[in-house]
């Protein structure tokens, strides 16, 4: 990976970071692995929405788009976000097992992109060692690691 300095503090990634994570193509935990961040479960367990929505403005998307969830019964905002961080950190998969996890493992799937978007910006942020404000907003949310998104 070559990261250069660039004036006025930016930080220039040439290349994604994928160091620390166990492979190109995987998520980074395993979709029972609530027990790694029991901050998350704790949270995911007493309010579920409050979770998603949480999550879902940690992705960098509207808070609120988890509430369409309760529209069908294929959960729109859980297979976008799903579909989202997999094209993001170019993870395998498609759609049918988004919609797989989406229906039949709820929360257990929100649990998993909420520690994929921790782990990897933990990655991000540790390969970037110039203080800038893109550094700045992935430290915050690194430093949120083993605690829920609050």
């Amino acid at each position: 990976m070559d990261v250069q300095a660039a004036p006025g503090r930016l930080c220039v990634v040439q290349a994604q970071p994928e160091r620390g994570l166990p492979g190109l193509g995987q998520w980074s935990t395993g979709l029972c692995d609530c027990w790694q961040d029991m901050g998350d479960c704790c949270l995911a367990l007493c309010c579920l929405p409050v979770f998603t929505c949480k999550v879902t403005s940690a992705a960098g998307a509207c808070p609120c788009l988890p509430l369409l969830d309760c529209v069908g019964c294929v959960p729109p905002a859980s297979l976008a976000m799903r579909a989202s961080v997999r094209e993001r950190y170019g993870i395998e998969g498609g759609v049918w097992s988004d919609c797989f996890y989406g229906c039949c493992c709820y929360p257990l799937s929100w649990m998993q992109i909420s520690r994929e978007l921790k782990r990897r910006a933990a990655t991000r942020a540790n390969s970037c060692t110039l203080s800038s404000p893109s550094t700045a907003r992935y430290t915050a949310l690194a430093s949120l690691q083993g605690a829920h998104l609050i």
